[in-house]
């Protein structure tokens, strides 16, 4: 087996024991391989090992990876800042967008979502640990962003994404996702069909899932650190 090969098993293992552990399903927790700034061989070496589901940052590379791996059956997620002037692009290229925090963005992809494509998936991003150097909007401020959002054709809005303060204490780990897991659960009143937290990467993942998580986004344990 290849690096990337024996790297996607013992990650799938790591999710595996923490769905254990937290007393969830044994698929409960989606793989998120998040391949921004490594080559497109990589994710053709990925996904020959079974991996479906990729992460990009850059909107330009990720478009670029898109053409060299047109024969590949591949769900493209972004996960980076939006600039206004890059969602037509996204709205063409992507099945989900992870990354949203204002109204504005999403009316953007709303409007730009081609009419032959099925609703773009979208999580809220949330600011949850109050970081001055992170996007995302406050946690007492989604609902006013969900109401304002959540009947625009062309999306569908399916939960909130989250990348907590950084610690290696798991129980902080813990609570920081443990308050998107409750938002999450309050949001649900106004719109039932939200069903996922984009929460959890490699440093973090087993806390994510203890917290509900459905999708972990990993990069580094699975392709090396960027270099």
């Amino acid at each position: 087996m290849s690096k990337i090969t024996d790297n996607l098993v013992l990650v799938q293992q790591r999710i595996s024991k923490a769905l254990t552990d937290a007393g969830r399903a044994e698929n409960d927790t989606q793989l998120l391989a998040v391949s921004k700034t490594k080559p497109a061989e990589f994710i053709r070496e990925a996904h020959a090992a079974g991996q479906r589901c990729f992460g990009e940052n850059y909107l330009q590379e990720a478009v670029e990876k898109q053409q060299q791996l047109a024969d590949l059956d591949i769900e493209w997620h972004y996960i980076g800042p939006i600039q206004s002037n890059k969602t037509r692009a996204i709205a063409e290229h992507f099945a989900w967008v992870h990354s949203v925090d204002r109204a504005k963005v999403a009316r953007r992809l709303s409007e730009q979502r081609p009419d032959g494509l099925p609703p773009l998936n979208i999580c809220l991003q949330v600011n949850v640990d109050k970081e001055e150097s992170k996007s995302g909007v406050f946690l007492e401020d989604l609902p006013t962003l969900l109401s304002d959002i959540k009947d625009l054709p062309g999306i569908r809005i399916r939960g909130l994404m989250a990348i907590p303060a950084p610690t290696d204490d798991f129980e902080q780990q813990r609570q920081s996702f443990a308050k998107l897991h409750t938002a999450l659960l309050e949001l649900q009143a106004q719109s039932p069909h939200m069903d996922t937290l984009s929460m959890g990467m490699s440093g973090d993942l087993e806390a994510a899932i203890a917290a509900g998580s459905t999708i972990v986004r990993i990069g580094t344990d699975i392709f090396g650190a960027r270099s």
